[in-house]
């Protein structure tokens, strides 16, 4: 099994749980990509639907963003680690997310009621994201939570958990990661 591990912390200094959650996932014998996108050079999604209709399924810049949407719709899990910033995600995190557009298609298709993209591919990847604060902030938590959901409904993930560490990494309460990753292994 692949994953995929996406930091979008602002600096490599700020705890995160990524050798936790490497040393965990390479322990159950997954494959792990890792990027601290603080030190990629990947450019912000321009909107120019290049991605669907010049090059489909492709974005049209060349650069770390190409590899890594490729890498993300390659794998069976990504995780998405990010500083909680008004309920969102990370500058750094966000510019990559908007970068995997091209892995849906610009057509659409009624889900539960709500019309979205359609896949571009049979399979795609589940999702865990982790966001932290430094402080308890309800309403943040709540957005962020929301704000995975509705990804994952948009990249057409199988299945996805939002989880938020207050403090440092050390709160990261790996029984709920492992159940995740179970649950993950049970569906790929």
């Amino acid at each position: 099994m692949k994953a995929v591990i996406l930091d979008g912390s602002r600096n490599i200094t700020n705890p995160t749980g990524k050798d936790i959650l490497t040393r965990k996932l390479e322990e159950n014998g997954w494959d792990v990509n890792f990027y601290q996108l603080c030190q990629e050079e990947i450019a912000t999604c321009t909107g120019c639907f290049g991605c669907w209709l010049k090059t489909p399924g492709q974005c049209i810049i060349n650069d770390k963003g190409r590899e890594i949407a490729k890498k993300v719709i390659q794998s069976d899990l990504v995780i998405l680690l990010s500083p909680i910033t008004f309920g969102g995600y990370s500058y750094h995190l966000k510019k990559i997310v908007d970068r995997f557009i091209p892995n849906i298609l610009p057509f659409f298709a009624m889900v539960n009621g709500e019309i979205h993209h359609q896949p571009r591919y049979d399979k795609n990847p589940n999702i865990l994201a982790i966001g932290y604060l430094r402080d308890k902030d309800q309403k943040s938590e709540e957005i962020f939570k929301k704000l995975i959901k509705r990804n994952a409904i948009n990249f057409h993930s199988p299945c996805y958990a939002a989880e938020i560490v207050v403090g440092d990494d050390q709160s990261l309460d790996m029984d709920k990661i492992s159940n995740f990753l179970k649950e993950v292994e049970m569906v790929v």
